[in-house]
Parts: C-alpha cells; structure tokens; sequence
C-alpha cells in the first residue's frame, strides 16, 4: 500500500478500505481457516501425552469445561467483529476502543504469541513431517530442519493463488473429521472397553503431587485445545458480508473444534487400559502405537498422513491468520510500512515472509528442549492475555459506554454484559493457571527460568513496549 492510502486510512474507521484485501472467502472458507489454526489434530494430540502424565487421568472433565468457557470468550469475539469487521481482530479492537496504547500493547502480545504459536506447531509438525517420509533420529538439529521445511511449505501454501490455499485448508478439514473422528467413531463403537465413568477416573494418580494440583494443571493444559478461533476475526477483510460471517465462523470453528476433541479423546481414554496410555503418553508420538495396537501396524502411514496434512492446514492457517496482524499494524504505522504492502492479487506478501521468518528464528530454539518448552508455554499464555485484554476492553469500554454492542449485528442485549464479564473473570484465571510454576510438569533438572517462562517473557515484552511507547512521547513532546 502507497504512504498516500496509508494517511487516507484512519483508525476510527470500521471498515477498511476496499482496494486492501480481497473478499474472496464465504462463511465455510472463514470456518475452514478457524478450523484449522484451532485444528483438533494439532490441539488433542499436543496434549494428550502431557495431560496423561501429569494428571494421570479424569482429564475430560477439564476439556470440557475450558470448552464452555471458550465459547463465553468466543461470544465475545464475535459481538466485536460483528460491529468492526477489520484485518487484525483483537488487536484492531483495543486501538479502535481502548485508544492507541492499548492497541499497541495488544498488538505486541497478539503478534509475539502468534509467532511462538506458529514455531510451536512447526516443531511438532515437522515431526510428523519427518515420521511420514522415514527420516527419524538425528535429535535437535534434524527436528530443527524439518521444521524449517515444514514452514517453507506453510509460506508456499500462502503465497499461491487464494484457490490453492484454500484447497489444503479444506483437505485438511476433511483429514481431520475423515481420519481422525472416523477412527475416533471406530474405536469408540467397536474397540470400547470401559464405562463413561473411565472418563473421570485416576486423577492425581500422575506426577503432580494432589488431586487439585492435577485438576488445575489439567485445566491449564487443556486450553492449548481451544485457541485460535480469532484467526476468523482477523481475515474479516477478506469475508463476504464480514459483519454476519465471521461472527458465525467463529461460532462454528470452535464448536466443531470442541465436539471432535471431546469425542476424540473420549474415544482414546474409553477403548485403552489406563496402563497402555500412560505408557505411550511418555513417548514422542502417544497416539499413532494406540492407533496401531487396534487397527494393526498397516494404519501407521496413512494415520501418519492424515496428521501431516492436518498440521500443514493448521501452520498454513496460524501462518495466513498472524500475517494479517501484522499487516493490520504495519497499516496503522506501529510496524514497519513495508509490511502492509500487497501484491497484484492483495496478498500481504511481506508480512507472510517477515511472519515465516520471525517463526524461523524461533524454530532454532528447538536445539534446546527446554527452550522449546518454554515456547510452547508462551505459545498458549500469550494467547490466554489476548483474550484477557480483549475481553477486558471490550467490558470497561461497555460499561462506560465507549462502546455499544448494540449497534453490531449480534445483538445479546443484557446477556452480553453478563457473558462478557464471565469471559474476562475466565480469561486472567486460566492466564494465571498457564503461568503458574510447576515443577512437576517440566522435567526434574528444568532450570528455574523454565519455570516462569510465561511472566518473564510476557514481563519483558510489556516492559520493551512502554519503554518504546514512552520514548515515542518524549520525542513528540
């Protein structure tokens, strides 16, 4: 975008300007997106195996409660974007709200987590990655280089036509509900063993120390399962009717999300004895040896395949859905303006390349289990203090009527207060569970700086940001 069109945008605008970003996705391609960053595969799979072992078991009641609280924040979300439908989302929302600061400081939180989210699912996608082509072994440095190819692919996916993009995210979708919910439905109807009473058996029973402890870190836990229905929210430029569809995408991601992690890890908890799953919950790859154990050793590639394109649909996604961000700020001048430039065909070519590069050099990280670790945790806090400031923006500028839901297309009229309130009480709680130390879900010898991983990066990134905002004002005045 030229500095002219630039000036011509201002933030108090709801809508942006329409040579930006083409229109080219409906309500399904806006769902597919959310679908696939939030991704059931990638989301249940990343956990299951940690969930196991720390809890030791009765870790279903927990999903199903961050679920519920998720769709609150959801509501939430969808309220906002139904009234400022604008590339960026969250971020948008507290500039054109809370003012320019707040928006700054979102922006900071929203891209920085998004970035470790995309090298999070790089790393672990590069292992399917490397699993489905034979290349196993060779610790870091190979996982490292996976990685990095995985997220070549992710970048590649984003830079062909609209039409190719759309293609993987969708074939992605059908991997997951086709392969992972069809083997989900097979061993749930065939292969069960147990009662649904299984569901909340042997909590405490892992490495945490109390019952209590294991059900809050299984709550903890479990809200890497729910993130990313926002991506909807940040692609509204490129939505049809954004003000109607993306409030639905968002709806339909995450409660399509939840039904199929729900079923699926049911499935899993009901058709295994519990000494079988926490055997395999301290391998690198927990579920493929269950898989294999009931449908025999032949399902192990074409399982491996299914989960390969699940978590190529979901970096191309996370990839697509932070781009927008950070073209979004880069508009509004607090990054770099040759991150808004676009294409011929609208593509924010620059802030795909910058966000693939950004996750690259996190990926080297990866040398370092305990760094990787520690990204995986940001990954998930950064997210859970988006959602809190989102949510707590959106309340203190309802209650002190800066803002009126009313005049979006969602309209909840006196539950919307309500709901709000209880999405931001829920959003600073799970903030805190995530960031809580705990040794006894890291390894023995984890050094203490693992174990405040979360409020220290978040410290430092919120302390850089003032420093910057603060010198800004100097220098004005």
């Amino acid at each position: 975008m030229s500095v002219s069109s630039q000036k011509k945008y201002s933030s108090q605008n709801t809508q942006a300007p329409p040579e930006m970003l083409h229109r080219s996705m409906g309500v399904w391609h806006s769902f597919t997106l959310g679908f696939a960053v939030v991704s059931p595969v990638v989301g249940l799979y990343a956990i299951i195996g940690v969930q196991t072992t720390v809890t030791g078991g009765g870790w279903f009641a927990a999903l199903l409660i961050c679920l519920i609280m998720q769709l609150l924040v959801a509501t939430v979300y969808a309220e906002l974007s139904s009234q400022f439908p604008i590339a960026g989302g969250a971020y948008k929302w507290a500039r054109q709200l809370g003012g320019v600061t707040a928006g700054q400081y979102a922006g900071v939180i929203y891209v920085s987590s998004t970035i470790a989210m995309l090298t999070t699912t790089a790393y672990t996608g590069g292992i399917w990655l490397a699993t489905f082509w034979g290349s196993t072994g060779g610790g870091g440095p190979m996982m490292v280089f996976w990685g990095a190819v995985f997220l070549l692919l992710c970048m590649s996916l984003n830079l062909a036509h609209v039409n190719v993009f759309k293609s993987i995210i969708a074939l992605g979708v059908y991997a997951e509900f086709i392969g992972s919910f069809g083997i989900a439905m097979l061993l749930f109807f065939f292969f069960r063993q147990h009662g649904f009473s299984e569901l909340f058996q042997h909590m405490g029973t892992g490495t945490a120390p109390t019952e209590m402890a294991a059900f809050m870190t299984a709550l903890a836990i479990a809200g890497w399962a729910f993130i990313g229905f926002d991506a909807c929210s940040t692609t509204a430029e490129e939505t049809h009717n954004p003000k109607r569809m993306v409030p639905r995408a968002i709806f339909l991601a995450l409660s399509a999300v939840g039904t199929v992690v729900l079923f699926n890890s049911a499935s899993l908890i009901l058709a295994f004895d519990h000494d079988t799953l926490v055997s395999t919950s301290k391998t690198a790859d927990p579920v493929t040896p269950l898989i294999a154990e009931r449908f025999g050793s032949w399902v192990e590639k074409p399982f491996s395949a299914i989960v390969m394109i699940a978590f190529l649909a979901c970096g191309a996604s996370v990839v697509k859905y932070t781009s927008r961000i950070i073209f979004s700020m880069s508009r509004e001048g607090n990054m770099p303006s040759m991150l808004s430039h676009v294409t011929a065909d609208k593509t924010p070519r620059n802030a795909v390349l910058f966000t693939v590069t950004m996750a690259g050099l996190g990926l080297l990280l990866g040398l370092n289990d305990g760094a990787v670790a520690t990204v995986i945790a940001f990954g998930t806090g950064g997210l859970y203090a988006m959602f809190a400031m989102t949510t707590g923006v959106g309340l203190f500028t309802r209650l002190t009527g800066r803002w009126n839901p009313a005049l979006g297309e969602l309209k909840l009229g006196v539950w919307g207060l309500v709901i709000n309130t209880l999405a931001f009480a829920w959003s600073v709680f799970e903030l805190i569970n995530i960031a809580w130390p705990r040794s006894y879900a890291v390894s023995a010898d984890a050094p203490w700086w693992q174990l405040w991983a979360i409020p220290l990066v978040l410290g430092s990134i919120l302390g850089v940001t003032t420093l910057y905002i603060l010198i800004n004002k100097l220098r004005r005045n």
